[in-house]
């Protein structure tokens, strides 16, 4: 994933694959990547953001551009960011997808996750019902 990874090619990205939800802009993702527990793995086709605190790591997104998914950059992009957690010395990765994302929700499980608690309506969206949150574990011991 050579493609560049800036702060404007994370939100493009975030709001070609997020239709349904308020996209994060450039600055949220510059601000978010000032700090040192936040990072960036992946290229601007395929990126995710985490942060780590202590031994845990959260995904805070994940977003595939449009064009090109199923072709196996989230898997990879999941494999990175895991890496890059544990390195940092991350012992437990956490994640939350909408119950309604079956696509994410088959990624995360086919990438060693399992359900951990649900968040009730957690997901407002314009003009439909929320979504439930479903949280999501994986211990790397």
């Amino acid at each position: 994933m050579a493609d560049p990874l800036t702060p404007e090619a994370m939100a493009a990205t975030h709001a070609a694959a997020f239709t349904q939800s308020r996209p994060w802009s450039a600055a949220e993702f510059a601000a978010l990547l000032d700090s040192p527990l936040v990072f960036a793995a992946g290229g601007a086709r395929c990126f995710a953001l985490v942060r780590v605190i202590a031994d845990e790591a959260e995904l805070l997104t994940i977003a595939t551009g449009p064009g090109h998914q199923r072709q196996g950059l989230a898997r990879a992009c999941m494999a990175d960011w895991e890496s890059v957690a544990r390195a940092r010395g991350a012992a437990e990765l956490f994640l939350e997808v909408a119950a309604d994302n079956a696509p994410a929700q088959a990624l995360y499980h086919a990438c060693g996750f399992a359900e951990c608690g649900r968040r009730a309506g957690y997901y407002r969206r314009e003009g439909a019902k929320p979504a439930d949150a479903i949280l999501m574990r994986k211990g790397l011991r």
